[in-house]
């Protein structure tokens, strides 16, 4: 499950974005749910893939996201023709797919350079410090880099206590999931909508009250509990550190200033409005966007230049998640085009009992409805396409949804990112923490194993959430 890897390797967004979507000129409202039978399918198959046939899996995913790829292209092709099919194809992975991707590959490229070396004991009040920490890094550098820096101190300070299965649990919780809903750059579903024209700093002002109540609420839980098995480790044999306490020092330090270039290139994309436009095969590119991607990826490649191999080596940093990202997202990318065109029909497409579900009486969004849809999908299938998906049904129109519908857009926002973290497969870095975790000794609970913790901790903290901020 290299892609849940990766995809916590980052959080991602990246700036201002031309807002039309790929899937405009195709003719949403005459099409049927068959159309969305690609993209359903590739879901399924990179959420049971690697649970199901691992072995399959990880040497054939490529094959298998290229079969339901084009399983669309070529219906479309046959249905409404080559040129308007394959610019519609073109326009969502120039436009869209592009800069995702790059971003994704640089946060994950500079984070794999910085390494948190040295050792601290794992006390509940140490644990609960280094959780929030990593929680609020996974903003800046991503869901999944947070995860890579973070992960590894985390289980050496905890690496002699005989119960500790639950500290990497609510890593996951924290860090891989709810600390990177502040900015584009802490998900892959908020860099989704920052590309589809949600401001970099909308995420912040408007998620940082959902993002601290339910925080607190899941730190809390877990003191409780960390204290409570603290104290009954007191009668246990003393296991022996096999990572004695010694002084701990950040490595790495000059992929800091790239992180910040980082952010500096997509701030700029998103004031600096020339006006120049650059045409490749049909598809109009903003300057600005590609000037911002091409600094992003010079940036990255410094990152290669200057950090020491042997940090990488000691963060388990490896090419292949990145790879599986990039080949699944094509795929996502390609088999959402139909099912975006069904969304912009709205009550004239084939989702419209959708529609309804999100929809009140008198034709206003329901908040609560959007929060619990899209977690819900999000915990199961992939949480970027997923927030696309219910950011096309309340409108896509992100000027409309930052303003007279900002609740509704922070409920889609807090249900994608939040409940991403209610199984292993709700996210990328997920799978990742628990494939660490377990190769270094820990005993992780099995897939149901961890939704039982989920279920006992994060939906009752959902639930109060979304009473509070979305009813």
């Amino acid at each position: 499950m290299h892609y849940r890897k990766v995809l916590a390797a980052i959080g991602l967004l990246c700036g201002s974005v031309v807002p039309a979507f790929a899937a405009e000129g195709l003719p949403g409202a005459t099409m049927s749910l068959w159309w969305g039978l690609p993209f359903a399918g590739l879901l399924l198959s990179i959420a049971s893939g690697p649970l199901l046939f691992p072995h399959l899996w990880e040497h054939h995913y490529g094959k298998i996201a290229a079969v339901w790829a084009a399983l669309v292209v070529g219906p479309l092709a046959l249905a409404f023709g080559a040129d308007l099919s394959l610019n519609a194809v073109l326009h969502a992975l120039l436009t869209e797919y592009m800069s995702f991707i790059i971003l994704l590959f640089a946060l994950f490229t500079i984070a794999g350079g910085i390494l948190v070396a040295g050792n601290i004991h794992g006390t509940p009040w140490t644990n609960a410090g280094l959780l929030l920490i990593g929680a609020l890094l996974a903003s800046v550098v991503g869901t999944t880099g947070a995860s890579m820096i973070m992960i590894r101190p985390v289980i050496r300070a905890n690496d002699n206590r005989p119960f500790n299965a639950h500290v990497v649990v609510f890593f996951i919780f924290l860090v891989s999931n709810i600390g990177g809903s502040l900015t584009p750059l802490g998900d892959p579903p908020l860099f989704v909508g920052f590309l589809r024209g949600v401001e970099f700093f909308w995420t912040t002002a408007n998620l940082w009250r959902e993002t601290l109540f339910v925080t607190v609420l899941v730190l809390a839980a877990f003191l409780v509990l960390d204290f409570i098995l603290h104290w009954r480790e007191e009668g246990q044999p003393k296991i022996k550190d096999p990572t004695p306490d010694s002084k701990v020092r950040l490595r790495g330090l000059p992929n800091l200033p790239l992180l910040a270039g980082v952010i500096a290139a997509i701030l700029l994309s998103a004031s600096w409005k020339p006006g120049i436009e650059v045409s490749v095969l049909g598809v109009v590119l903003e300057l600005q966007n590609l000037v911002r991607d091409a600094i992003i990826l010079a940036l990255a490649f410094v990152s290669l230049a200057v950090s020491r191999p042997e940090y990488r080596k000691a963060n388990g940093f490896a090419w292949g998640p990145i790879a599986e990202v990039a080949k699944l997202f094509a795929a996502i990318f390609i088999c959402i085009v139909p099912v975006i065109a069904i969304l912009k029909a709205g009550k004239d497409g084939a989702l419209a009992p959708l529609v309804a579900l999100v929809t009140a009486a008198d034709g206003t969004p329901n908040d609560l409805a959007y929060f619990w849809l899209t977690g819900a999908l999000s915990s199961f299938l992939d949480n970027a396409p997923t927030y696309l998906v219910f950011f096309e049904l309340a409108g896509g129109d992100a000027r409309h949804l930052m303003t007279e519908l900002a609740t509704t857009l922070a409920a889609i926002s807090a249900g994608a990112v939040f409940m991403g973290a209610n199984t292993y497969i709700g996210n990328a870095p997920n799978f990742m923490v628990y494939a660490i975790a377990r190769h270094q000794g820990v005993k992780m609970p099995g897939f149901f194993g961890y939704m039982l913790w989920s279920g006992a901790v994060l939906i009752p903290a959902f639930v109060i959430a979304g009473f509070i901020f979305f009813r």
